[in-house]
C-alpha cells in the first residue's frame, strides 16, 4: 500500500508556506471571478472539476486505513448531480443523490462479499461529503433575478461571492487572530493549532462581512447580515475539525498536494462544503425570496 503522508516544512505558527498559498489562492479567486462574471456556466464546470479531484483525494485517503472507495460511479454521480440541482433545482438533486448511492452500492456487488459494507459505508459518506453538499452551490447559483445596481447579472453570481466571501473572511479572521493571539487551543488533539482566538477572530470578521456584503452587495436587512456572519464563523470552523478528525483517523496530514501552500483541495473545500447548505438557506428565503 502507498504511504499518503509526505514530508512537510515546518512553517511556524502560520502552519504553512505563506507565499504559495497566497499565491494559489489569487489564482484560485482569479480563475472563480471571471467564470461568474464573463459566462457563469463555466463556474459550474469549475465546480465539477472540484467534485471529481475531492474524491480521487478521500480514494486516496481511505486507502490508508484499506478503504477503497469506487472512483468511477462517485464521480460520475457526483457531476450528474450537481449538473440536475443547477438546472432543476432541490427536488432533483435530492432524488440525484439517492439514485447516486444505490448505483454506487450496486456497483461494489461486482467485487463480492469482503468489505462491502465497509466501502459501501464509505461511499455514501463521500457522496453525501463531496457532491451532495458541493450541489448546494448549484443550488445558490441557479438563483434568478436581473441586473442590479452592482452591474451582477443575477442573485446566483451575487450568492456566489457572498458565500466565498464570507467564508474567506473566516479563514483569515482565524488565521490573523490565531497567528497573533492563540494561546488557548480550541480542540488539542484534533488541530492543535487552532484556537479560541482564533474563533473569535473569525466571529468579528465574518460579523463585519456579513454585515456589508448583505447589506450593500445583496441590498438585504442588516440583521440578516449578522445571522450569516455567525453561521459562516461557526459552520466554517466545525467543517475544518471535521475534516481534520478525518485526516487525523486516516493518518494522514494533507489529503493530497495539488495546491502549492495548501496541500489538497479537500484542505481548501472543508470549510465550504459545511457552511454552503445553511447560507444557500438563510439568502433563499430572507434576501431572494
Amino acid at each position: 500500500m502507498t504511504d499518503t503522508t509526505m514530508p512537510t516544512k515546518d512553517h511556524g505558527r502560520a502552519g504553512r508556506d505563506l507565499p504559495a498559498a497566497v499565491t494559489s489562492a489569487l489564482v484560485l479567486v482569479g480563475a472563480i471571478l471571471v467564470s461568474l462574471l464573463f459566462w457563469k456556466t463555466a463556474f459550474m464546470v469549475i465546480v465539477a472539476i472540484a467534485v471529481v479531484v475531492a474524491i480521487w483525494e478521500l480514494h486516496r485517503g481511505f486507502g490508508a486505513k484499506g478503504i477503497d472507495l469506487p472512483e468511477q460511479p462517485l464521480m460520475l454521480g457526483g457531476v450528474v448531480m450537481v449538473v440536475v440541482a443547477y438546472f432543476w433545482g432541490a427536488p432533483a438533486l435530492v432524488t440525484a443523490t439517492a439514485v447516486a448511492a444505490l448505483m454506487t452500492m450496486l456497483w461494489l456487488l461486482r467485487r463480492g462479499i469482503d468489505g462491502y459494507v465497509q466501502n459501501a459505508t464509505a461511499s455514501v459518506f463521500s457522496l453525501v461529503y463531496v457532491p451532495f453538499l458541493g450541489s448546494f452551490v448549484a443550488l445558490l447559483l441557479s438563483e434568478g433575478g436581473g441586473v442590479n445596481a452592482h452591474g451582477l447579472d443575477d442573485a446566483g453570481v451575487q450568492g456566489i461571492i457572498a458565500f466565498i466571501a464570507i467564508t474567506v473572511a473566516s479563514d483569515t479572521g482565524g488565521y490573523v487572530a490565531g497567528v497573533l493571539f492563540g494561546k488557548h487551543p480550541m480542540a488539542p488533539v484534533i488541530s492543535p493549532k487552532k484556537s479560541w482566538e482564533g474563533f473569535a477572530g473569525s466571529v468579528v470578521f465574518c460579523l463585519v462581512a456579513g454585515w456589508a456584503l448583505v447589506v450593500y452587495l445583496l441590498d438585504g436587512d442588516w440583521w440578516v447580515g449578522l445571522a450569516l456572519g455567525v453561521i459562516a464563523a461557526v459552520m466554517a470552523t466545525l467543517g475544518d475539525l471535521c475534516e481534520s478528525v478525518i485526516k487525523r483517523d486516516l493518518g494522514i496530514k494533507d489529503m493530497s498536494q495539488v495546491i502549492p501552500g495548501h496541500g489538497g483541495l479537500m484542505d481548501r473545500l472543508d470549510s465550504l462544503l459545511a457552511t454552503v447548505a445553511p447560507i444557500w438557506l438563510l439568502l433563499h428565503y430572507a434576501v431572494f425570496t
